[in-house]
């Protein structure tokens, strides 16, 4: 079922979207009436469907509106394909991709908010990609890096119209349940078999994603220097891998927290099959409601979704379990600058999310005089993760389809491709930070001891 050489067929296996890629109904591509009837036919001779009528050419407005938008965006070498067959920027020598525009209110909502509305279209079949989708994102995501982010439209898109939504506890169960109980056959089609959701350590590029997602493991556990016998809590567990993984592999004694009741499910049973559950224990709960003491604090993969204004409370939860010889690693998606989670992943994929930059992290750290002893970028090794996630996906397609439908496929494939683009242009980071109390002196000299592989 798993393709372990992912990785190394990204050119024959990344997402190639084209006009036969994926069949959307008509009635989704188009707003046409298809009960209307041919005058003089009876009811047996009346066609299946009535062809769409012609759309009118654009206007002279809506070609300054699509030059505009791609001004705001650093003017890419893309083009755009309109309803008519007309191409903007005009010219016989094609770019190397190309968005093919199917009706006018695509166009329309476009230029009015492209962050969400590109994701909408796409999905829906009214936008289509020629060329490979990673690549064109990836135009876009460096030219829009260079483009002058303090324009009024940016600004404005990004303070009222793609706020994120507030994560109280009510709404952070709603958040976690959207996108992390779809299924757990789901995931399991295109995560490692060990169900790591987050982020692979790859020491070498050819290790498998099962490889890399153990060495990811590992590294955290080098970096939190465990010891048997130890206490952790970990807030926001996932399936539960990285909880086992301590467990099996370090003889320490887990508490992991998490809101996904299929995932805390899969984990207890995954632990009891293991022959852990006297060790590892998982609760389905707030991160707001951990209590109890530990000698370790681990989040990898949770911060993304605690918003802003709960960072501070994040680190009184920490600040309260962690003993007085405590210490913790907080791994995140970040940002290099502040900037909103694009508007339609937050919608659709991952609502409440928000990706902070370095500075914003050590509002949890900061007020509770936590040391910060480490701190790595993984971004390339967050790339190369999302290369197996996708070639895995699209060898899963049409059990993905059979399971949810067409539009399902469309956007998750734009999720796992957008995500890639942003990790291999530098749009989003992957930050892990190690810290513990102030003035402890038995921490290591260098970081040798991180690069020794537990054999």
């Amino acid at each position: 079922m798993r393709d372990e050489h992912a990785a190394d067929a990204r050119v024959d296996q990344r997402t190639r979207v084209t006009d036969g890629d994926t069949a959307v109904p008509d009635h989704k591509r188009h707003s046409s009436d298809s009960s209307a009837t041919l005058p003089g036919l009876s009811q047996e001779q009346q066609p299946a469907s009535l062809p769409d009528p012609p759309q009118a050419s654009p206007s002279r407005l809506e070609r300054w509106l699509l030059e505009k938008l791609l001004a705001l965006i650093g003017n890419p070498p893309i083009q755009f394909v309109l309803w008519n067959g007309e191409k903007l920027p005009e010219g016989d020598a094609a770019p190397a991709e190309r968005l093919h525009i199917h009706d006018r209110r695509t166009l329309w909502q476009l230029v009015t908010n492209p962050d969400l509305h590109f994701g909408d279209a796409f999905t829906e079949g009214r936008l289509d990609v020629d060329g490979d989708l990673v690549d064109l994102l990836e135009t876009v995501f460096r030219y829009a890096a260079a483009a002058d982010q303090s324009h009024p439209i940016i600004r404005i898109a990004g303070k009222w119209l793609n706020r994120a939504r507030r994560n109280t506890p009510g709404a952070a169960r709603r958040n976690i349940t959207h996108h992390y109980d779809l299924g757990n056959d789901f995931f399991r089609l295109w995560l490692d078999e060990d169900m790591v959701y987050t982020c692979a350590y790859f020491p070498s590029a050819t290790l498998t994603l099962e490889q890399a997602q153990r060495a990811k493991m590992d590294y955290v556990c080098r970096k939190l220097r465990l010891q048997p016998g130890e206490t952790v809590i970990e807030a926001g567990s996932g399936w539960g891998a990285l909880a086992r993984y301590m467990a099996r592999e370090y003889g320490v004694k887990v508490r992991a927290f998490n809101l996904s009741r299929e995932q805390v499910c899969y984990a207890r049973e995954r632990a009891a099959a293991d022959g852990l559950d006297r060790q590892v224990e998982y609760i389905e709960d707030d991160y707001r409601n951990i209590t109890g003491r530990c000698d370790v604090f681990v989040s990898v993969g949770m911060l993304e979704h605690v918003g802003q204004d709960n960072y501070m409370t994040l680190g009184g939860v920490i600040d309260r379990c962690l003993t007085p010889e405590g210490r913790g690693l907080i791994h995140s998606i970040g940002r290099n600058r502040p900037l909103p989670m694009n508007a339609w992943i937050e919608r659709h994929i991952f609502p409440g999310s928000y990706p902070p930059t370095l500075r914003e992290m050590m509002a949890v750290l900061e007020p509770w005089d936590f040391s910060v002893l480490d701190v790595e970028n993984l971004r390339l090794h967050y790339a190369k993760t999302l290369e197996h996630w996708l070639a895995r996906f699209d060898a899963h397609e049409d059990e993905v389809r059979a399971r949810f439908d067409a539009d399902f496929v469309r956007a998750w494939r734009l999720y796992l491709a957008g995500s890639l683009a942003s990790f291999t242009t530098g749009w989003l980071q992957l930050f892990q930070i190690v810290f513990a109390r102030s003035g402890r002196n038995d921490i290591p000299w260098t970081r040798s001891d991180l690069y020794a592989e537990k054999t």
